[in-house]
């Protein structure tokens, strides 16, 4: 399902334009959002425990953008839903799984 990730206008627009809702947030490119949900070491939560419409919230890093996303996807028909930079409990659940990862292919 992650790879078939798709925007419409609208969610573009919104994730396109979050700096100017949220003073010092990045603005997210719909390309570093198809590289974070297939990022092999994504973290996935099905569902997003902050959803209420029962959508996926997918961890994962984009080396276009340089850091690591949250992006919620909408699993009835693989549409993203919205996006941003990872912070917290979030990004260090993918740091930990990460280094765990990482250790045990050394």
């Amino acid at each position: 399902m992650p790879a078939d990730l798709w925007w419409d206008e609208d969610d573009l627009a919104h994730i396109r334009s979050r700096s100017a809702r949220y003073p010092g947030a990045e603005d997210i490119e719909p390309a570093w959002t198809l590289e974070a949900v297939t990022d092999l070491y994504r973290v996935m939560r099905d569902p997003d425990p902050r959803s209420r419409a029962g959508h996926l919230r997918i961890v994962g890093y984009s080396p276009s953008a340089g850091f690591v996303l949250t992006v919620i996807v909408d699993p009835k028909d693989s549409s993203g839903v919205t996006a941003w930079k990872t912070r917290g409990a979030d990004l260090r659940d993918y740091l930990e799984g990460k280094e765990a990862r990482d250790a045990r292919h050394e």
